[in-house]
C-alpha cells in the first residue's frame, strides 16, 4: 500500500469536507453522540472508580485516539481525525456527565441542561490550543537538531505523542474547569 503523497492532496477539497463535517456534527452529531452514551454506565464508573479515576480513564481514551492519529503521519491523520474527534467529543461528554453527576447526584441529565453544562468547559479550548502549538515547536526544533535522517524517521512518532499528549490535556482541562465550579 503507497503512502499518499502531499503532491496528491487536494487542500481546498479537505478543508471544505471538514468544514461540512463540523457543521454537520454540530447540526445534529452532538445530540447524537450525547444520545449514545450510557448515562448509567457513566454513574456506576464514578461510584466504583471515584471520580478523579472516570477522569483520568477518560483522557485516556482521548490520548489513544490522538496518538493512534498522528503515529502514522498523513495517511492516518487524513483517515484518523474524523474518529479521533469524534471520541474527543465523546470523552468530553462523558467526563462533563461524570462531574455534573459526582456534583449533584443526579446522572440522568437531559442534552438541553447537559449542553449549558460543555457551554462552561470551553475555556479549556484556549489552554489546548496553546499547548499544542507550543508542543509542536519544541518537537519541530528537537527534530531539527537530530538531523534530517532521523528526524524523518520520528516525525510519525512525535506525531502520535503530541496527538495523544494535547487530547490527555484537553480532557483533564475540560475536567478541571468543570471543577473549578464545583465549588
Amino acid at each position: 500500500m503507497a503512502i499518499p503523497s502531499l503532491k496528491r492532496v487536494n487542500f481546498k477539497k479537505v478543508k471544505k469536507d471538514v468544514g461540512e463535517g463540523f457543521k454537520n456534527l454540530a447540526a445534529g452529531g452532538f445530540k447524537q453522540i450525547f444520545n449514545q452514551i450510557n448515562q448509567l454506565n457513566i454513574k456506576k464508573g464514578v461510584d466504583g472508580m471515584g471520580i478523579d479515576k472516570f477522569i483520568n480513564q477518560c483522557a485516556l481514551l482521548a490520548a489513544g485516539s490522538g496518538l493512534i492519529t498522528g503515529v502514522g503521519g498523513i495517511s492516518t491523520m487524513l483517515i484518523g481525525t474524523p474518529l479521533d474527534v469524534i471520541n474527543i467529543i465523546t470523552q468530553q461528554f462523558r467526563v462533563t456527565l461524570a462531574v455534573s453527576y459526582h456534583r449533584t447526584g443526579a446522572y440522568k441529565v437531559t442534552f438541553d441542561d447537559f449542553f449549558k453544562i460543555v457551554a462552561s468547559s470551553v475555556k479549556a479550548d484556549t489552554k489546548l490550543a496553546i499547548s499544542k502549538n507550543i508542543m509542536e515547536e519544541v518537537a519541530e526544533k528537537i527534530l531539527a537538531n537530530l538531523g534530517s535522517k532521523v528526524g524523518r524517521r520520528l516525525v510519525p512518532v512525535v506525531g502520535g505523542l503530541i496527538g495523544g499528549t494535547v487530547n490527555y490535556l484537553f480532557i483533564k482541562g475540560v475536567a478541571n474547569e468543570l471543577r473549578k465550579t464545583e465549588s
